[in-house]
């Protein structure tokens, strides 16, 4: 297996080298411009950092090495998906976004050269931070390094989706000590259809769930034991999520603070003490990076309702797929009756009869899969709140409040699927443990009926050896 999976990567890195177009982006054509990158560089990109997650990835323990497989396989799948996209021009039809964060990574590139007019034009988007400043950065920063190159930019986001996988694993053996579980986990994230595209475009959210996955996993590791590598690691990751998207932050934030108060483990007035202490440390930290500053120009831009009425309305009625266009959540009373049917949407839309274009109807395998699985979802939540409450607070605090929060602004069923990704990958941690469950319940039935019929047998026999 590993010396086919190094095989398929020499001949899909050497493909790409060899058959990718050498305009880097086809569609500049309208704006007049038109230049060249060299496919070798995104190539080697994408090596050095498969490299250093490969490398995190194998020294998992004894779990290294099927967790390497899947880091490769994934990263393969994400690469091969994100440069037929490119190859083909198909960024407008799967995510415009990228689009968008290729010009002003650009812009923001000059404007570190000194170019004053890109310096206002990139600060008119990211606005008083609400508009993924840091994505703006990290495009920028690639090419300040290989020059003006989309699909490096894919192959660095599809490296991070891969290595999610990684990271959604040891979320899941930290809480449950499972295999079973982590590895089905860690299948999910890796290969579930919607993460993949996601996280091969030069799109945000493959950093966004990275981060999001990371900032859990730091949490989880802090409440079996403070070490200052955990805590560095987890107020970088939550700075990357502010740069981001910004309420997102927010909502995990409450949930690792929630976690920490209400404890992980069983309480003592030594655990009391360390996770008082967290707190204080890792509000120290993000006040130190300038979050406070953030925070007021976020809140007094975003933080009413009225905000959160204006960008659904809009996502209501910019596309064909918008929904609940005469809701309105200007109002405590109107965001509390939207959220049965906002939940709905999130959770299980696009809906059969919603598929009118080409690009709704592929969404309809993955889609019939994620319905399927909703039930061990639910069986898989109970177990988890009935037994390892504590453990499993920060991810179910976060999940519960980004659900409500998407079920109250979300008003476009495509936005909405997307976005369901940062949620997906904790939902399958509950998945498969109620997958599991089931799994073991079906072996446990199996092996007592194997008894019984043993038992059966013997006494057959004994009786006959009687007579």
């Amino acid at each position: 297996m590993n010396g086919l999976l190094t095989f398929l990567s020499l001949v899909v890195g050497g493909l790409i080298v060899t058959a990718v177009p050498p305009l880097v982006a086809p569609f500049e054509a309208e704006y007049g411009v038109v230049s060249f990158f060299d496919a070798s560089k995104a190539v080697l990109l994408c090596a050095a950092l498969a490299a250093l997650g490969g490398w995190y990835t194998s020294k998992q323990g004894v779990h290294g090495k099927f967790l390497l497989k899947v880091f490769i396989a994934a990263l393969l799948l994400r690469v091969v998906l994100g440069t037929i996209i490119f190859a083909f021009k198909g960024q407008e039809f799967f995510g415009g976004d990228a689009l968008t964060y290729d010009f002003f990574g650009l812009a923001q590139l000059k404007a570190w050269g000194g170019d004053r007019y890109q310096a206002v034009l990139v600060q008119r988007f990211v606005g008083s931070g609400g508009s993924g400043w840091g994505m703006v950065y990290m495009v920028a920063a690639v090419y300040g390094l290989l020059g003006r190159n989309m699909l490096a930019v894919q192959f660095v986001n599809a490296v991070l989706g891969a290595l999610t996988a990684t990271v959604i694993f040891l979320c899941a053996q930290s809480v449950f000590s499972n295999s079973r579980v982590s590895r089905l986990a860690a299948v999910a994230v890796a290969f579930y259809p919607s993460l993949v595209l996601w996280s091969s475009q030069g799109l945000k959210d493959a950093p966004i769930v990275l981060c999001l996955a990371v900032s859990i996993l730091a949490t989880l590791k802090l409440g079996e034991k403070v070490k200052f590598t955990y805590i560095l690691v987890l107020i970088v990751s939550l700075f990357a999520l502010l740069s981001l998207r910004f309420y997102v932050f927010y909502m995990i934030c409450v949930a690792i603070v929630g976690a920490f108060i209400i404890g992980m483990r069983s309480i003592t007035p030594l655990s009391f003490a360390r996770q008082l202490l967290l707190i204080i440390l890792l509000g120290l930290g993000l006040t130190y990076l300038g979050v406070t500053r953030y925070a007021d120009q976020q809140l007094e831009t975003y933080g009413t309702l009225q905000s959160v009425q204006r960008s659904r309305r809009n996502a209501s009625v910019s596309a064909e797929s918008g929904f609940g266009r005469d809701v309105d959540v200007s109002t405590t009373a109107g965001a509390l009756t939207t959220i049965p049917m906002g939940l709905i949407y999130l959770l299980f839309a696009p809906f059969p009869w919603q598929l009118a274009s080409l690009r709704q109807s592929i969404t309809l395998p993955e889609m019939v899969i994620w319905w399927a699985s909703f039930p061990m979802l639910i069986l898989g939540l109970w177990f988890s709140i009935r037994y390892r409450l504590r453990m499993i607070s920060p991810i179910l605090i976060f999940t519960v409040m980004l659900s409500l929060a998407y079920s109250v602004f979300q008003g476009n069923v495509g936005t909405a699927y997307r976005q369901r990704a940062q949620l997906l990958v904790f939902y399958f941690i509950f998945v498969a443990v109620g997958y599991v469950l089931m799994l073991e319940r079906r072996e446990e039935r199996k092996r007592r009926q194997v008894a019984e019929k043993e038992a059966f047998t013997a006494a057959s026999g004994l009786a006959v050896h009687r007579r």
